[in-house]
């Protein structure tokens, strides 16, 4: 299997603050792979170690083939990088811009020409490609910003929770772009806390305090998933989340709408016929396929911290 990125033990200190610990990542060419997690849990930090934008403090880092940040200018030509918050000149037009990034990655003239207009088709920009980039819509935008990474045809392409300032109609869109890049042979590290766009990914690590909990494809992490999950309906369902989540078996308690979302430490051993009689007959429960959502309860916050060894430092 060849391997687009390639990392051992990557870390990163600001001051006594660990902001990324001890990362391993083995993502192969071809694949598109998601950083799951919370705000603040190392998501952008990494990316901009993995670019070559940011030292870490310790750690192996190879992309590409090349080693980082040793290699850190060889590599930028050959990757692209779309960050959450628009980075393009407001004041230019869409045409302006994606003319000033093909200079940018030294594109001659002839095929200048050419990849800006197929990229105007592509993307459904030709009747703005006169427009200010200010005066687009978020989706508009967002298109525009995704051309422009990929201007140059990057081996490679970082997107930091590119999808954040849009609708469910243009994430929709946006992903399918993203299958069509992967489809050609493009690599692709996505951002996002977005449960619906992780289960897209073909393989995703969910980050939490700059540690990776999880490793593997949406289904993997799903089939081994530390509980077993079951919705319940039944009178006075607040009470009843609060009479749940005291139970030492419990990981979790949600409620959707008139039923709740249990979440049971798989080492309880309780079948559906134990966790009936404990609840009485006054309720009704029944087994259900594990979520995304699931799996990431189940491996970040106190229920991960129970269950595992005391986390890993760097000297």
């Amino acid at each position: 299997m060849q391997l687009a990125i390639d990392v051992q033990g990557m870390s990163r200190r600001f001051g006594d603050y660990l902001a990324v610990n001890q990362l391993d990542l083995q993502i192969p060419v071809g694949c598109i792979y998601g950083f799951l997690g919370p705000n603040g849990c190392g998501k952008s930090t990494s990316i901009r170690m993995l670019t070559g934008l940011l030292t870490p403090t310790a750690g192996q880092i190879e992309v590409l083939g090349l080693q980082l940040p040793q290699q850190a200018e060889a590599l930028r030509q050959q990757i692209g990088y779309m960050t959450q918050k628009f980075s393009l000149y407001d004041n230019l037009t869409v045409l302006e811009n994606l003319e000033f990034v093909a200079g940018i990655y030294q594109l001659k003239r002839a095929e200048r020409k050419s990849r800006v207009a197929e990229l105007l088709n592509l993307y459904q920009l030709q009747e703005k490609q006169k427009v200010r980039a200010g005066s687009l819509s978020g989706g508009q935008k967002q298109r525009l910003a995704l051309a422009a990474a990929t201007i140059h045809r990057p081996a490679l392409l970082f997107l930091d929770e590119p999808t954040s300032a849009v609708d469910p109609e243009n994430r929709r869109e946006f992903w399918e772009r993203l299958f069509d890049l992967s489809d050609a042979g493009t690599t692709i590290l996505v951002s996002t806390h977005y449960m619906d766009e992780a289960e897209r990914c073909h393989r995703l690590a969910i980050l939490e305090q700059g540690e990776k909990r999880a490793d593997g494809s949406p289904d993997a992490l799903m089939a081994r998933m530390n509980a077993d999950v079951f919705e319940i309906s039944g009178p006075d369902l607040r009470e009843t989340r609060r009479q749940l989540l005291s139970w030492p078996e419990v990981l979790s308690a949600a409620q959707l709408g008139q039923r709740l979302r249990l979440l049971l430490r798989k080492t309880a051993r309780w079948s559906l016929a134990d966790l009936s009689a404990r609840l009485g007959p006054a309720y009704s429960c029944e087994p259900v396929r594990p979520s995304l959502e699931d799996v990431f309860v189940a491996n970040t916050g106190a229920a991960y911290a129970e269950s595992q060894p005391h986390s890993r430092d760097i000297p």
